[in-house]
């Protein structure tokens, strides 16, 4: 039988890297049904997570349809926490551009940039999600519509000139060919400009057994070793990394080219040494992961039995797409939960992928009260309680299924 997965790895290209988590077929994760597509089959492809052991990258095999990116249904803008992340970001970019460009690879719905507009920074963003440049264009952001390649770093830095700051925020996960996205930087960026991005550590990840940020729109998830061997092969360097807690446990990576002769700062090489330390390049690390997560599905399941035979009622709270791969890994669907919550109105009136669980916006949990909240959305747990608050104060509980289950309130 024929495994779907990669043969070198996407940054460093050491050949072969470690398959450690099969998780069968999902449909991309983002692949929400419209109400006449329910009955239709959705397409299902191989999840098969892998780690190089040279860099630490844990990456999958990119089988997104083409043009997948074209329509897009998530927007950071749903949570109150990303308002307040951008907010300071904004701040970070306008003191590195001063009066030079920001652009902003990924820039969704337009949140960042519209909070540096605010600012006085010049501004770009770029996204091929068309839907989803004209929220951004309400909030006055100007939106290049395109995939980020070399001829599109051609075409803006013919037009804008070069940009003073190029970030990318939950972006660079999503790319399968990062040496040519990387072409496009070298393109784009001012000789002494800086590169920014921002994604989760895959240190976090194995820490916290967040198996479900692994799904086939996330095709990589990145060390801070795997980021600056990739640099290598762009004479780029990362001079500065920030721990952030947004999404469960993330880094901000500043980079810029070699030739600036800016000294890194410490926080690089320990951060490095975290991940050696915590054998992020070690084959038995990710094997014991592995039977963390089946471990997880276990209890997760039982725990959610229990309630079941209790007669008590169970939605889901958010319907993120790394939800939907717990609930498809775990399969979990209609029968245990009753519906999904997002305060997302692109996804009210849709189905989950692959399980098909209706989603609602939150006033469904007043109309048709759950007994508990499967909180699939763990990121943003403590702003989901505050904004539950009547929920729990009625008896309500929160199920938070990671790092393991804990049933809380009520």
């Amino acid at each position: 039988m024929t495994i779907d997965k990669l043969n070198h790895c996407r940054t460093c290209l050491t050949e072969n890297p470690y398959l450690f988590l099969p998780m069968g077929k999902h449909p991309p994760a983002n692949m929400f049904l419209r109400p006449e597509e329910v009955s239709t089959e959705q397409p299902a492809f191989s999840l098969n997570p892998q780690v190089c052991l040279n860099c630490g990258l844990i990456q999958i095999l990119n089988q997104i349809p083409s043009d997948f990116f074209r329509h897009y249904l998530y927007v950071p803008s749903g949570s109150d926490w990303m308002h307040v992340h951008f907010i300071e970001l904004a701040k970070v970019l306008d003191e590195y551009a001063g009066s030079g460009l920001i652009v902003d690879v990924g820039c969704n719905d337009g949140l960042l940039l519209a909070a540096a507009n605010k600012n006085g920074s010049r501004t770009l963003g770029i996204d091929p999600a068309e839907n989803i440049a004209k929220i951004a264009a309400e909030r006055g952001v100007d939106v290049h519509i395109a995939y980020f390649n070399v001829q599109t770093a051609e075409e803006i830095k013919q037009k804008y000139g070069s940009a003073k700051v190029i970030v990318t925020t939950n972006t660079f996960h999503h790319i399968e060919d990062l040496h040519a996205f990387m072409e496009g930087i070298e393109i784009l960026l001012d000789e002494e400009g800086v590169f920014i991005v921002e994604v989760p550590w895959a240190k976090k990840i194995l820490e916290f057994n967040q198996f479900d940020n692994i799904y086939h729109e996330h095709v990589s998830e990145f060390t801070v070793l795997s980021i600056l061997k990739l640099g290598d092969f762009f004479d780029f360097d990362i001079v500065n990394v920030n721990k952030l807690q947004v999404h469960g446990g993330s880094m901000r990576v500043l980079m810029r080219r070699k030739s600036n002769c800016i000294t890194s700062a410490s926080i690089v090489s320990e951060m490095i040494n975290d991940e050696r330390v915590a054998g992020l390049l070690g084959r038995d690390t990710y094997d014991t992961f592995t039977e963390r997560i089946e471990d997880l599905k276990t209890h997760l399941l039982k725990v959610l039995w229990d309630l079941k035979t209790q007669d008590l009622k169970i939605a889901g709270y958010g319907a993120p797409a790394k939800g939907n791969t717990l609930l498809n890994f775990f399969d979990i669907g209609i029968e245990t939960l009753d519906y999904l919550v997002d305060r997302n109105p692109l996804k009210h009136g849709l189905y989950s992928p692959g399980k098909k669980i209706p989603i609602y916006g939150p006033q469904v949990i007043k109309e048709n009260p759950p007994d508990v909240l499967l909180v699939l959305a763990w990121n943003f747990f403590d702003e989901i309680r505050n904004q539950q608050a009547e929920f729990e104060k009625k008896g309500g509980k929160f199920l938070l299924p990671l790092p393991t289950p804990n049933l809380i309130g009520g």
